[in-house]
């Protein structure tokens, strides 16, 4: 894993006031409306924060606003779009963030995927006789 200090939010973000409250957090778990995050950072949500869950999700590369938790050390759950609310949970060691392919060195990665595909092993069968590369609509065309 990555520690905060290897992964900073940017100091010049628009959400950076919530990686500087988050800091000053000695919770684990931090529950907060999309008002407050408002309130703290002093301008509103962009629509799709209202409208998408996955603007919420703790992908590095899915919005800027995640690197503010991630960089603080917590990741985001329990996303209740609707009542337009959610948790911050301290990860497992204060002041470490998720592991997470897109911040991972290239070796980092491969070792991920690696592990990734060794824990998918034996998950799916094909049956004996069956042509992986046979195509498989009907109207299968080669100069398409």
């Amino acid at each position: 894993m990555a520690s905060s200090s290897a992964l900073k939010a940017p100091t010049d973000s628009r959400y950076a006031p919530l990686t500087a409250y988050l800091r000053t957090v000695s919770q684990t778990h931090i529950a907060m409306t999309f008002a407050e995050i408002e309130a703290l950072v002093g301008h509103p949500l962009p629509a799709s924060a209202r409208r998408h869950r996955a603007w919420w999700s703790n992908n590095p590369s899915n919005s800027v606003i995640t690197w503010a938790w991630l960089a603080a050390g917590y990741k985001s759950e329990q996303v209740d779009m609707e009542a337009g609310r959610l948790v911050f949970r301290r990860v497992e060691e204060e002041g470490r963030i998720p592991a997470v392919a897109e911040a991972a060195p290239a070796a980092d990665r491969a070792s991920l995927l690696q592990a990734l595909y060794g824990a998918l092993k034996g998950t799916v069968t094909v049956p004996d006789g069956t042509d992986l590369t046979a195509p498989t609509a009907t109207d299968w065309r080669a100069d398409r």
